[in-house]
């Protein structure tokens, strides 16, 4: 799995194609390679990106976090 911290905007997981989203009661299963999470914390929404960091001027370095298999 690779989670990358976009520079001044979101992070992209990569999910492997499929992922369970649960919210209090509900549970969603959504088939998607890569899934976007708000960072800045101004997406209507959240948990998942929705562009807003680009007006309301968010800035954050980029990173990368890389799982590794068990050896």
């Amino acid at each position: 799995m690779k989670i990358e911290f976009r520079e001044n905007g979101s992070i992209g997981i990569e999910t492997g194609g499929r992922y369970v989203f649960r919210q209090g009661d509900q549970e969603v299963v959504i088939e998607k390679p890569r899934v976007s999470l708000c960072r800045c914390g101004h997406s209507a929404k959240k948990p998942f990106c929705d562009g807003t960091h680009k007006s309301v001027g968010f800035v954050a370095p980029a990173a990368v976090i890389e799982l590794e298999e068990p050896r």
